[in-house]
This record gives structure tokens, C-alpha cells and sequence, in this order.
């Protein structure tokens, strides 16, 4: 009822489509007829597998991930997109917001509610970024000793790219007060912020 409900409401968004739907993500990696761009996870599904699980099998297979769930906890949140998710929303918002997200997970943008992205700053003290799952893809690469050329094919993005992320990672942890900006205090990070998990 819910996946049908979906799909009817987004018939009339132009530019968002529902092309498959499974109930656990081995059937979807089995049935889907194409990658999808965005992936939307429940987080609880009904086969119990674990949502990092989860998270971390799609985002290998270079998928971008929205997790929806009842779940408003802004430790679950973090959670998820420390997993590599793109972005996590509340089950209480409308349609119109949902869509939204998927557009910034799209977008390669991280996509948190305001009331978990409130909730998650008080919690965190600022001093860790949040980074895209792209993001972190390039700098897990480049930290654990690749050249820049081969951190890019590992993520799957041009050196320009990856230039690119490195820079966004750099700045972010500027501004997050313990500014990285070697290879060395980069990987440093890493290990300090658990990344590599």
C-alpha cells in the first residue's frame, strides 16, 4: 500500500521516478532493472538485517542512499551516513520534503533533516564534518597512501574530482577547528574520527 501510495504521488514529479522495489536490499540487488540514482532504505526491513549492513553493501556498489525511518535519533542519523549513506529523513515529514532530499542525495549533497542536523551539531561540538559518501570515498583512498590519479579510479570520479572532494574535506575540517592539510594529518583524521570502520 505504502510503495503503491509512493508511486502514484510521484507520477506527477517530473524529474523523480520510482523504477523498482524490494523488501530487503539482496532482492533489490537481484530484481532492480537498472541502478537506481538514489536508493530510498528503510531503515528497519523486515528480514532484521543490519541497516549499516545495509548501507555499506549499496554504498559499495556506488549507489547513493536515503535512509527513511521512524527513528528520530540524531546518534542513528550519524550513524547511517558514517556508513556512507547520502543522507537520512524522519517518516514525519511530507512528500515534498522527501522528494527534496532525494534531489540533494542526487546532487551528492548530504541530506539530514534541520531538527537531526540541530540535534547532531549540539551532540557532535562541531568538531567533526559531515562528509558526502563521495567525500569520504576519495579522502579513504588518498589517507591510506594512493597517489591522487589512483584515490580518483578507486572512487570512480576524474582526478579533477577527486582534487576537487580533497579540497571540500580540507575545508571542512578547517572550519571544523583541526585543519588537515596533508596527506599524513589527513590520514590522521581518518583513524581519529573512526572512518576507516
Amino acid at each position: 500500500m505504502l510503495i503503491e501510495g509512493l508511486a502514484a504521488w510521484l507520477a506527477g514529479v517530473p524529474d523523480v521516478r520510482l523504477t523498482a522495489s524490494a523488501a530487503t536490499v539482496a532482492e533489490l540487488l537481484r530484481t532492480e532493472p537498472s541502478p537506481a540514482d538514489v536508493v530510498l532504505l528503510d531503515l528497519l526491513l523486515a528480514d532484521r538485517s543490519d541497516p549499516v549492513d545495509n548501507v555499506r553493501t549499496l554504498v559499495r556498489l556506488r549507489r547513493r542512499v536515503l535512509v527513511v525511518s521512524v527513528v528520530t535519533s540524531g546518534g542513528t542519523a550519524r550513524q547511517m551516513i558514517g556508513a556512507g549513506a547520502g543522507g537520512y529523513l524522519t517518516k514525519d515529514h511530507d512528500l515534498a520534503a522527501l522528494v527534496a532530499k532525494i534531489r540533494e542525495v542526487a546532487e551528492e549533497e548530504v541530506a539530514v533533516s534541520p531538527e537531526l542536523a540541530l540535534g547532531w551539531l549540539a551532540d557532535r561540538d562541531g568538531d567533526r564534518p559531515v562528509l558526502s559518501p563521495q567525500e569520504r570515498a576519495v579522502l579513504l583512498a588518498y589517507a591510506s597512501g594512493m597517489t591522487l590519479g589512483a584515490a580518483a579510479r578507486s572512487a570512480g570520479v576524474q582526478p579533477g574530482t577527486a582534487k576537487n572532494y580533497l579540497e571540500r574535506v580540507k575545508d571542512k575540517y578547517r572550519k571544523a577547528g583541526r585543519p588537515a592539510y596533508t596527506k599524513l594529518e589527513l590520514a590522521t583524521r581518518v583513524r581519529e574520527d573512526g572512518l576507516a570502520t
